[in-house]
């Protein structure tokens, strides 16, 4: 929950808007607000509240009300001894959050941090939405809490102008905001200082001598008063013009973005130290980051400020050459005693020299720079450079990609200066950002890109980037060749490395994620893993093991050398064997206690074990992909969607039959609601049922029958194949008869098939299994009525699965059941809870759909639209039926709610005919109860009372809790009388699966 008092009073939970009515139970709010966290007393509450008149007892009305704004916010006001106090974080308080934000930049101000010091300072002002505490403007507490708060916004924008003028370029639109200010404010001393600084700084100078002298006079007219010594001493510096330093820097051409934490490292590295070297791949902005902190250590520095561009230089014996160019020395001449007549020739005072792009004379450098600094004590230089320089008392600050916040701010604002007026559309937010990540966080390489926004639209540019090095040419005219385009960036690297390493490096292209050093040793043949980390052509991953990852656009020119070479195929099946071993050794231990150690082991080479499957099935070696569909089965199965793990399965099965491979395959088909898809397969697999062992043959026989829509031909294939199974096995093959019960409307039998799947996983130490069983174990007790063991079984389930690092929807299902006991907001609650943890994209549209669910509950029609809008493109981009099934039952329901009659015969139709397909008999029957809320709505209350039972047979219990059945059936009662509701709900009873399904089709298909 979240509190807002700048500006009128606003509070909103999970993102919506709550309502206190009564001026007063809102005034007792704000008083608790300027103290969350904290007790009130009651005597200051009461004085509060009432600061002249009130009530007799004044006690007993204050009781009253809290006791109203409880029934508000139930869940943030606490009594305490000797008063109340709001139980939500200081942060929930826009008031206190402003207040942490102003001390957070004011302290990075002070520390020399000028663009966090902004970040901050705009954050605090941008929680402002008019005057403070406007809703109890006249109480005395809020007069003094009112200015204390006005006073320090005053500050917190002086503040903020202070950075921007340390970080702005255009300074125009802050000279005008603070002549503004100091017209508004015109005895306040910082504005006027700040105005000067202003004016100054974009070359008026007479105007901002001006200013003083006006601010002056009218000190001594208002106040008979002279400025205080800190604008004197301004004044003072603006007449002697004392802000002039030495060197070579050049004014920058464009804004700089980001590198905040590194900023303030480097700073500090040179403060500290006298060699710093900059490392980091090309086109990262090295020589950007170098010149920006270099230029603010500037006033620092006696002896200047120098820039030496080392890229032109090609011959070493040139180097020194090139430092007395750049500094403007007297020519030492190039003999024997060249360095030492260089470093006679360095200013005397503290100098900074800024040697940048050295990796191309990275030896010549090193020995250069050492020999300097041992003859020059207030020397010191910053190196920027793919590689370290390699000498004693060098300090090394990486440079690493641009984190995609800040690659989208870099993107947005080259864009701007290309195209005026070019703004970012919400619709375009995700495509910015694959742009942004596609090319690894690369400052040349953004710039490159927004270019071409002037010809094309994001999602277009978006699109193109698979031909990155096409695409991203033309930079500017006056940049090193090397920096004109995104390839001559990659070439510059590659060229400086010798055969043996650029081999190496076109082989380690191949891998798509992370890899280990072991990885690359199998791969490419020998162990230049640190090497090439420290030539930056691969970055350092860190974790509880060694890892590396080559960026994309790194990776992408190593394939296209490695193609030109004719060696990729041979580089790929390398890659393919090893990952098939690392699979292998997997291979059963994903089934026991060793569980949690490999499926983190194999999570980690998720992408790379998924590219070697492709490999296989691509080239068509059926032996590779069969094993590798074996051995990562279960792994898929644990850690995947069950539909995207069906797919994978699916595309293994294409090249290679496996009984293993088509068991698993079928497993995540049926768990995932779509048996739709295997149904044409089932002659085929179960032709590899013939030739396999056990659990694997009654696992496929089984779900080929159920999948078939002849669950009870299962049955015996699961009691032939229990005996001598181990544990595993046994959990299986009782976990898939529970699907056979449920399908034939057996929830008892199926709990029990449960039970006794969740013993046996127990005793083999496997999580998922377990997690997976009580998971529908919950779902079986929730439809028989026994809440609280489907509560326990939930609970239990989501601790295992957070302990496997997977999100089953368990959370989901546990606000279905809340929901069925009548704790509705806490069900919304706690799914509101796991949206704000970004839930994997195929958990969104379900939580949005129980949402619109929640909201309709509620009566809430308009918000219930709003939650299925959130999830009509999880149902669009869905591989399963399942997801299509639930949104057109929603849908449907919200629309008999707005007496919107064809358009809910519509939508549940498809809903229904979808929901019989996959034949799954939980989901057909809440597809009926919809079909059952048509009737009634359409004046029929018989049918819907049929078709009330008969939704019970297809489910195989009442879900008599369940909100809308709860609600229908009170509502047919009461139309029909208890004795017609009995035999109509009898009748639906009666039915077997197969006349149930064809008795609530044609309920639907005659509801006009």
């Amino acid at each position: 929950m979240r509190v807002g008092v700048l500006g009128p009073l606003q509070i909103t939970a999970h993102g919506l808007a709550v309502e206190v009515g009564g001026a007063r139970v809102r005034a007792l709010l704000i008083r608790l607000a300027l103290d969350a966290g904290n007790v009130v007393a009651v005597e200051p509450l009461t004085q509060a509240l009432w600061p002249e008149d009130g009530p007799a007892d004044r006690v007993h009305a204050l009781h009253s009300l809290v006791s109203r704004l409880r029934r508000a916010l139930p869940v943030v006001i606490r009594q305490a001894p000797g008063g109340y106090f709001l139980d939500v974080p200081p942060d929930a308080v826009d008031a206190l959050r402003f207040e942490r934000l102003t001390r957070e930049g004011r302290q990075a101000l002070r520390d020399g941090n000028p663009e966090l010091a902004a970040e901050r300072l705009r954050t605090a002002l941008g929680l402002w939405r008019g005057d403070a505490l406007t809703d109890v403007a006249e109480a005395p507490y809020a007069v003094a809490a009112a200015g204390r708060l006005q006073e320090l916004r005053l500050a917190t924008i002086e503040d903020r102008v202070a950075a921007e003028l340390r970080l702005t370029h255009d300074l125009a639109p802050v000279v005008a905001e603070l002549e503004e200010l100091v017209t508004a404010h015109p005895l306040r001393e910082r504005l006027r200082g700040l105005l000067m600084k202003a004016l100054h700084a974009t070359g008026r100078q007479a105007e901002a001598l001006g200013a003083y002298e006006a601010f002056r006079v009218l000190l001594a007219e208002e106040l008979g008063a002279d400025p205080g010594l800190e604008l004197r001493q301004l004044h003072l510096s603006l007449l002697r013009a004392e802000q002039t330093v030495r060197g070579n820097l050049r004014a920058p051409l464009t804004s700089f973005v980001g590198r905040v934490e590194e900023r303030v490292q480097l700073a500090g590295q040179l403060r500290e130290g006298r060699l710093v070297t900059l490392v980091g791949p090309g086109g990262v902005g090295k020589s950007r980051l170098a010149t920006k902190v270099a230029g603010e250590l500037a006033a620092e520095v006696p002896g200047g400020v120098w820039l030496v561009e080392l890229a032109p230089v090609a011959d070493p014996a040139d180097l020194a050459q090139a430092i007395v160019n750049a500094l403007g020395l007297a020519d030492p001449g190039r003999t024997r005693e060249q360095v030492s007549r260089l470093a006679d020739a360095l200013p005397v005072a503290e100098t900074l020299i800024v040697l940048d792009n050295c990796e191309h004379l990275i030896d010549a450098v090193a020995r250069l720079v050492e020999e300097l600094l041992g003859r020059r004590p207030n020397l010191r230089v910053l190196a920027t450079s793919r590689e370290p320089l390699g000498i004693l008392g060098e300090a090394l600050c990486p440079l690493t990609p641009l984190p995609s916040a800040e690659g989208m701010r870099l993107l947005i604002e080259r864009a701007v200066a290309v195209q005026p007026g070019f703004t970012l559309a919400d619709d375009d937010r995700e495509a910015a950002a694959k742009i942004c990540d596609r090319l690894d966080g690369l400052p040349l390489a953004i710039e490159l890109a927004a270019a071409r926004l002037r010809y094309l639209s994001v999602e277009q540019l978006a699109a193109r980037l698979d031909d990155r090095f096409l695409m991203l040419t033309g930079g500017s005219r006056t940049a090193l060749p090397r920096h004109r385009t995104l390839r001559a960036v990659v070439a510059w690297s590659w060229d400086l490395l010798a055969d043996g390493e650029r081999e190496a490096v076109e082989r380690l292209s191949v891998f798509p994620g992370s890899f280990t050093p072991e990885a690359a040793a199998r791969v490419c043949g020998w162990r230049v893993v640190e090497d090439l980390a420290d030539k930056s052509l691969l970055q350092f991953v860190a974790g509880s093991e060694p890892r590396y990852l080559m960026l994309e656009t790194i990776r992408e020119y190593g394939l296209e050398r490695l193609a030109e070479t004719g060696k990729i195929s041979v580089a790929r099946a390398a890659h393919a064997a090893y990952f098939l071993e690392l699979a292998e050794r997997a291979g059963l231990r994903l089934r026991t206690v060793e569980q949690l150690a490999w499926i983190r082991r194999l999570a980690a080479d998720r992408d790379d074990l998924l590219a070697a499957v492709r490999f296989a099935c691509d080239t068509g070696d059926a032996e590779t992909a069969r094993r590798l569909g074996v051995a990562l089965g279960w792994f898929w199965t644990v850690a995947e969607d069950p539909a995207e793990a069906a797919g994978l399965l699916g595309r293994v099965l294409d090249v290679a039959g496996d009984a293993t491979v088509a068991a698993t395959y079928l497993l995540n088909t049926v768990m995932s609601g779509d048996g739709i898809r295997a149904r044409d397969d089932g002659g085929r697999l179960l032709a590899l049922a013939t030739q396999a062992g056990q659990p694997a043959a009654a696992m496929i026989e089984a779900m080929v029958a159920l999948i078939a829509g002849d669950p009870a031909a299962g049955l015996p294939v699961i009691d032939v194949g229990l005996p001598g199974l181990d544990p595993w096995g046994r959990g299986m093959l009782w976990f898939i008869r529970s699907f056979l019960d449920g399908s034939l409307g057996d929830m008892e039998a199926m709990a029990r098939d449960l039970d006794t799947a969740a013993t046996a996983f127990r005793a083999c130490g496997e999580r998922w299994g377990l997690a997976i069983s009580l998971s529908y174990l919950a779902f079986a007790r929730n439809t028989l009525g026994d809440f609280d063991a489907s509560v326990a079984a939930l609970e239990e389930s989501i601790g295992l699965a957070r302990d496997l690092g997977v999100d089953d929807g368990q959370r989901g299902w546990l606000a279905t059941v809340r929901s069925h006991t009548g704790q509705v907001a806490v069900a919304r609650s706690e799914l509101l809870e796991v949206l704000a943890g970004r839930p994997p994209a195929h958990r969104i549209g379900p939580i949005r759909v129980l949402l619109a669910n929640l909201a309709r509950f509620d009566g809430d029609l308009d918000a219930a639209a709003r939650h299925l809008e959130e999830a009509a493109p999880y149902r669009a981009a869905a591989q399963d039926a399942s997801m299509s099934v639930l949104f057109l039952l929603a849908r449907g329901e919200l629309a008999v709610a707005r007496d919107e009659v064809e358009a809910a015969r519509r939508d549940l139709a498809q809903a229904f005919t979808l929901a019989a397909q996959t034949r799954d008999m939980p989901l057909v029957a809440m597809a009926g109860v919809g079909v059952a809320s048509l009737r009634q709505r359409a004046g029929a209350p018989d049918a819907a009372a049929r078709v009330l039972g008969a939704a019970h047979t297809l489910r195989g219990g009442p879900d008599a809790r369940h909100p809308d059945v709860l609600r229908l059936a009170r509502d047919v009662r009461a139309e029909l009388g208890e004795r017609a509701y009995r035999e109509a709900y009898a009748h639906g009873r009666r039915l077997d699966h197969a006349v149930a399904i064809a008795h609530i089709t044609a309920a639907v298909t005659h509801s006009t």
